[in-house]
């Protein structure tokens, strides 16, 4: 049962009906706390605020939303006002840790952005994914794409493609469960599951829904799911949809971990899930402490792959790979989006585990299977990262080259230590305006601003790719540090 708590009635007790709209969630249902700009002034609102704050950090299944007309910088004298509250750090907390409010903005400044002429989004490219596209019949350098090595028009890649179209058609018109499993996804998920040292795999439809078929399916009531804080959003959602306790740590804080799994059971089933490359900030989770956890509080590891197969580990078989924890690692999930030049996902764990989920994986067993063509492309994806090995070997003399350049001249880079570059800009509105620039100067960079991130965490998503020149990378961030410059983000 959903639970909808309005925060406007005179002298009511707030703490006791969010303490029975929480019960109730735990229960299995879902508490949305809306505090309207009307509550009455005989509200103590430096009291509302620090219980709002401390419930919605102590209980994820606890929603804050403001309700009302919340525009960016508004202004209000009542003593509850919505704005006041936000800016005390305290309303719209929602269960992953963003703020609705700022959800809010995003919309307003997506309109603002509009009119503005700098909106971002959807820029419709017309060629194929490389170093360099082509949009509005203008060339510009790509700095924005998750194929980390540039195979998305490989020759092989697209012939395979090709022939599989001529074999078995389009697409497959149905579900793996029944008529939708071909020979050659059979074969795809042998070959993934030698690939990332696993007994078996199987593929969903696209790398979200692995992480929303797979999470929800094997976690119950009564179970434990633990995420870094700054997982990707296809795990947040994954950990909505099951009916398991959900417990966040600070990001790749192991003690923040480890007093989460200290509070838990020993014999409670745990699962720790976190991103082994994190797609946003590109830093690199601490594995080897993650385990070694686990094993001491009686944990199961859950690792999304998705920004780490193709370029790390021996032929690019990803952090775990890399890291000697293959064994260690319970569960490992892929995407085919980045590396692997199509779309699609995989989960790779035991036998037993695999065959639990083809029967009772909702996402899976009602989803049609990924097409002949995807299937070809990631197969001879495989086989390419093998017999190309210089891929991986440019993608890290570009990646460490920029690196490096990027730390010297004075931009805020955070702990990245691999192709994706975030470039710290602290303002959705400059973060605009320099993506808006560099695209006109030829370069296409992505923007990231709330919800995919707080407001202060603005920056520009920088990503590499093995076919980029040295040349290319130097043209960008020449620009990059001009514009930079102009906006007076860094000296």
């Amino acid at each position: 049962t959903d639970v909808h708590v309005h925060l406007r009635q005179p002298g009511f007790e707030y703490k006791e009906t969010i303490a029975t709209g929480s019960r109730a969630a735990a229960a299995g249902g879902y508490t949305t706390i809306c505090p309207m700009p009307n509550t009455s002034p005989s509200i103590d609102s430096k009291e509302m605020v620090e219980f709002l704050n401390e419930k919605s950090r102590a209980d994820s299944l606890v929603h804050i939303v403001p309700i009302g007309a919340v525009t960016k910088g508004q202004k209000g004298t009542e003593l509850a006002d919505i704005n006041g509250m936000v800016q005390a750090g305290a309303l719209a907390i929602s269960e992953d840790g963003k703020s609705v409010m700022d959800e809010l903005i995003y919309v307003d400044g997506m309109k603002e952005a509009k009119k503005a002429g700098i909106y971002p989004y959807f820029r419709p490219i017309s060629s194929d994914q490389d170093s360099e596209v082509i949009i509005n019949e203008k060339k510009v350098l790509m700095f924005g794409s998750n194929s980390y090595l540039g195979l998305t028009n490989h020759p092989k890649i697209k012939e395979a493609s090709i022939e599989a179209i001529k074999k078995y058609g389009t697409g497959c018109a149905g579900s793996p469960f029944l008529n939708g499993t071909l020979d050659i996804h059979i074969e795809l998920e042998e070959k993934l599951a030698d690939y990332v040292g696993k007994e078996k795999a199987i593929v969903f439809s696209t790398g979200f829904h692995s992480n929303i078929g797979v999470i929800p399916t094997i976690m119950g009531r009564n179970d434990h799911i633990i995420c870094d804080e700054l997982n990707h959003a296809s795990i947040v959602e994954g950990r909505r949809l099951s009916f398991a306790s959900s417990h966040r740590y600070k990001h790749n804080d192991m003690s923040s971990l480890e007093d989460v799994l200290k509070k838990i059971p020993y014999d409670s089933i745990k699962l720790i899930v976190t991103d082994s490359v994190f797609s946003m900030e590109g830093d690199i989770a601490d594995l080897h402490k993650i385990t070694e956890l686990a094993e001491q509080y009686n944990a199961s590891v859950y690792v999304d792959e998705a920004h780490s197969l193709g370029i790390f580990g021996k032929e690019g078989r990803g952090l775990c790979s890399e890291y000697g924890l293959t064994e260690k690692v319970d569960l490992i999930m892929g995407t085919f989006s980045k590396s692997l030049a199509t779309i699609g996902g995989f989960i790779a764990t035991d036998a037993e585990t695999i065959n639990f989920l083809k029967h009772h994986s909702r996402p899976y067993i009602f989803s049609a299977s990924i097409s002949p063509a995807a299937t070809a492309s990631v197969i001879a994806a495989l086989d390419v990262i093998k017999q190309e090995p210089e891929r991986i070997e440019n993608l890290w003399k570009i990646t460490d080259y920029a690196l490096k350049t990027f730390r010297e001249l004075g931009f805020e880079i955070g702990n990245t230590s691999t192709p994706i570059i975030p470039l710290y800009v602290r303002d959705m509105d400059k973060t605009f305006l320099i993506t808006r620039e560099l695209y006109d100067n030829g370069i296409f960079i992505n923007p990231v601003i709330p919800p995919a991130c707080s407001p202060e965490d603005t920056l520009i998503r920088f990503s590499l790719m093995a076919t980029h020149t040295k040349e290319q990378v130097e043209e960008a961030i020449d620009k990059l540090h001009t514009t930079f410059r102009k906006y007076e983000i860094i000296k």
